[in-house]
């Protein structure tokens, strides 16, 4: 079976956190260097960078478990509930978790035949696999651009 669009599907959330995407901006770079001070900083409203990451790895994590086989368990009211980093250690750990889910979820994208992605991802009203996986990567780069301005935002103040 062809696997053409998983393997992009795959390749683009790869980019996406280790470099190489359209917008020559990746998770891995944009986090490179940041204390962990600075990751639980928040600016005003806004979310910290912590908790954009978990975010984001939250819904990378709840689409692996459905690439594995499991029912869909994912609830968007606690995707933003980062456990407290109170060290480098525990900032490098949410970072290598982050990395490790993402190395997954290519893994299982590409092991996926293209046929897949016209049918119902979990749930109908979920829609399909395509635009649940194309959905993921969009919203991950939402919010590396909001990672982006905010240590932009964090180097100013």
């Amino acid at each position: 079976m062809e696997k053409q669009h998983t393997a992009f599907i795959a390749k683009n959330l790869e980019d996406l956190h280790f470099g190489g995407n359209w917008t020559a901006v990746n998770l891995k770079d944009t986090l490179a260097g940041l204390h962990w001070e600075d990751a639980n900083r928040k600016i005003g409203s806004l979310h910290s960078i912590a908790e954009l990451v978990f975010h984001i790895n939250y819904f990378i994590t709840v689409v692996n478990r459905v690439l594995q086989g499991h029912p869909l368990e994912g609830k968007d009211a606690v995707s933003f509930d980062v456990p407290e980093i109170r060290s480098e250690k525990d900032w490098e750990e949410l970072l290598q978790k982050t990395w490790d889910d993402a190395r997954t979820f290519a893994r299982l994208a590409r092991e996926l035949p293209d046929n897949k992605l016209n049918e119902v991802f979990s749930d109908k009203k979920y829609g399909s696999y395509q635009r649940n996986l194309y959905g993921l990567i969009e919203h991950s780069h939402y919010h590396l651009g909001q990672i982006v301005l905010i240590r932009k935002l964090l180097s100013e103040s």
